[in-house]
């Protein structure tokens, strides 16, 4: 394996880590953590958190992207297996859904606790929740695909 590629292979996991992983961490500590407290309390401490999470996800997605185009196109581009692409839809569709949390849903979140208006912060972070449980179990599947593709 060359260097470049053990490079980009290493930083393209580094960013599935980190994505994977938050989403795992969010999902199954944070948020039942949260559930005992007040909206007051609450919401504005989910935006905070996640305010920081989808920075750290933005710059993953964008690395993920760029190793994995990389990646791609060292394995043979459009001749590469069916699960590399496969891996490239899958992580595709999850860079569209997180870019709707991010730029659609997430702001809303942000509104409510400006505005206080907590029911609405509240069905924002429930669309939030279901959207995350979509990503996971693709991130997963994704995971799956590319153990795949090395082979046994």
């Amino acid at each position: 394996m060359g260097h470049a590629i053990a490079v980009a292979l290493f930083l393209h996991l580094l960013g599935v880590a980190v994505w994977v992983g938050g989403m795992i961490f969010a999902h199954f500590c944070l948020r039942p953590a949260l559930e005992d407290l007040s909206p007051q309390l609450r919401l504005p401490l989910i935006e905070s958190v996640f305010g920081r999470f989808f920075n750290w996800v933005g710059v993953s997605v964008i690395v993920i992207l760029l190793t994995g185009g990389f990646l791609l196109m060292q394995s043979g581009g459009e001749h590469a297996t069916w699960q590399l692409h496969a891996m490239a839809g899958l992580g595709v569709l999850m860079m569209l859904i997180f870019g709707h949390i991010r730029f659609a849903v997430f702001p809303r979140i942000r509104r409510a606790v400006q505005a206080q208006k907590w029911p609405d912060g509240a069905r924002a972070v429930g669309t939030v929740r279901r959207l995350v449980v979509i990503n996971l179990v693709l991130g997963i599947v994704t995971i799956g695909v590319a153990v795949l593709a090395r082979g046994f």
